[in-house]
């Protein structure tokens, strides 16, 4: 059996508690955790009893974590709110550890190039853990779509929705400067992610309306785009729905319609010809901590890579500029705004 991977857990709440048990049976050492809450410290703890597994130390300032664990640590798991993303992926990779990253990856462009610059620079892997990213649905469709097998990429419409306004509030996911966005950059990041995977270009034209229904973030949001080569891309997200969080997405092509969903959890195809969809059988879905451990032994490449991120970081750039300017359209290569249509 290979050497356990030694991991600095950063952000040890809930959604860690959720990853752990899949960690634990994949034989992971988490060495140290590095949680400022007390409070959540002690839910986890209470988690690795129940899984009868020691609990690790805790050092909630990851400056401290990085020098006491110097030369004993393999990698960093990080899951803390969104703005703390970039600076803490930078320590990790600086300090020598392959990081596997919770979405979104960043705020802005401006730190996905920073990021991508700094695991040039330190070798070291990034991974981001979209599920969209990571699923074989995904991963199929995207290569069936670069492989012009069902023609050219025509048209994306995608729309996500959920209870989120009332299931955040009073949050740091409805706290700006820490969330970077609302209910279109939380759950639907994966939307935005996932169109950024399939369409496998930049953005060229945005244009996007917010609506924050009382919050001081996006609650309802819609985006028409088009990509460098043409494709239309449209995008509705309602953050005020009933109970429910649900996603579609559909692909239009020359010679097919492709049916997903944001999180890749269903897939099927319709081609030229034919007069339904048929179920797309791929391997069933492994998880985040599961996945990046096979990119690190070189058992897969990177499903999620920054480069994507990057492609995404572009485009919530575009939405919110565009937003903040009541839709007026933005080339999004450039986030300039485009105040008259020739």
């Amino acid at each position: 059996m290979a050497n356990p991977v030694r991991t600095a857990i950063i952000g040890a709440g809930g959604m860690f508690r959720h990853h752990l048990p899949r960690m634990v049976e994949l034989n992971t050492e988490i060495t140290v955790l590095c949680e400022p809450s007390a409070e959540q410290y002690q839910l986890t703890a209470e988690k690795f009893k129940a899984l009868k597994t020691p609990v690790p130390p805790n050092e909630p300032d990851l400056a401290t974590l990085l020098h006491t664990y110097a030369g004993k640590l393999d990698a960093a798991f990080i899951i803390t709110p969104h703005a703390y993303h970039h600076d803490q992926t930078k320590a990790c990779l600086e300090a020598g550890l392959d990081v596997l990253l919770e979405k979104p990856m960043v705020l802005n462009a401006e730190e996905a190039l920073s990021l991508i610059d700094i695991r040039d620079k330190t070798g070291k892997l990034l991974v981001v853990a979209f599920q969209g990213g990571l699923s074989p649905q995904i991963r199929y469709a995207s290569a069936l779509l670069r492989s012009g097998e069902v023609g050219e990429l025509l048209t994306i419409s995608g729309n996500v929705w959920q209870n989120w306004k009332s299931l955040t509030v009073n949050t740091w996911r409805q706290d700006p400067p820490l969330a970077g966005g609302g209910f279109l950059f939380d759950t639907g990041a994966h939307m935005l992610n996932t169109l950024s995977d399939l369409v496998g270009e930049d953005f060229e034209q945005v244009a996007a309306w917010f609506d924050n229904r009382g919050t001081p973030v996006d609650i309802l949001a819609s985006v028409m785009a088009r990509t460098v080569s043409g494709a239309l891309v449209t995008i509705n997200a309602c953050g005020d729905a009933i109970p429910s969080c649900t996603s579609y997405l559909r692909v239009f092509t020359t010679q097919a319609i492709i049916d997903t969903g944001q999180w890749g959890e269903r897939l099927s195809i319709m081609k030229h010809g034919e007069t339904e969809f048929t179920p797309v059988d791929v391997p069933p879905m492994q998880g985040a901590w599961e996945q990046f451990l096979a990119v690190r032994s070189g058992d897969i490449q990177n499903p999620c890579p920054p480069e994507v991120g990057l492609r995404m970081a572009r485009l919530w750039d575009a939405i919110r500029l565009s937003a903040a300017h009541r839709g007026m359209p933005v080339i999004a290569t450039t986030n300039t705004l485009i105040s008259h249509l020739s």
